[in-house]
């Protein structure tokens, strides 16, 4: 685990809104560590440094509580939903070699043909991953591909040792063309029939 990683939590015995208050005010976050059986663990962690850890979804992060330390992932981070600022994070104890369900993003990279658009109806696909290899997201390639092309979650190429959990029907991506194209390539169409036609009733009158 890289050093980065290493988060030193200060045990805490107060609680409420108050003494979280307090807390966020000095630059830290009030946080519950459980899992497994144990007891709640009620811990402050450095607000800075979570802050850059919970970029990524399901950050993996090794506490050292007292001297002791303990793997744990982010489970849950609550803000506030004015500021965003953090107000508390739930985190997991994890074993070494364990096997966890996560929700991971999925990314797009590539551009479809010319004209068409990207449609992602699938933001995030459900894996089991042992904890220590959780991938931050899943790629999906969409260069070239043309109208009515889809992929589903069964198809996207998964981290090795990675199991789909999401059904793998669901529809992740779908390429469409904009419907204002559509709309002025029809138009374009009735016009030039509109022009054929209006030549052929010139000419039968010329013809005349």
């Amino acid at each position: 685990m890289s050093e980065d990683t290493t988060v030193h939590a200060e045990l805490r015995e107060n609680f409420g809104k108050g003494f979280a208050r307090r807390l966020r005010a000095a630059g830290k976050i009030p946080a519950v560590l459980y899992g497994h059986g144990t007891d709640p663990v009620h811990v402050a962690l450095p607000g800075h440094q979570m802050l850059l850890l919970v970029r990524h979804a399901n950050a993996l992060i090794e506490l050292d509580i007292a001297g002791k330390s303990q793997l744990a992932l982010v489970k849950d981070v609550q803000k506030d939903p004015v500021n965003q600022i953090i107000e508390h994070i739930d985190l997991v104890v994890i074993n070494k070699g364990e096997k966890v369900q996560v929700d991971v993003p999925v990314i797009v990279v590539g551009e479809s043909f010319s004209g068409t658009i990207v449609n992602q109806d699938a933001q995030s696909v459900s894996l089991d991953v042992e904890a220590i290899s959780i991938p931050q997201h899943v790629e999906v390639d969409v260069e070239g591909l043309e109208e009515g092309a889809r992929i589903t979650a069964g198809e996207l190429t998964l981290p090795q040792g990675a199991v789909l959990l999401t059904d793998p029907e669901v529809l992740v991506i779908a390429i469409s063309v904009p419907a204002a194209a559509s709309a002025d390539e029809t138009g374009a169409e009735d016009e030039a029939a509109a022009d054929a036609s209006g030549a052929a009733d010139d000419a039968a009158t010329e013809s005349e």
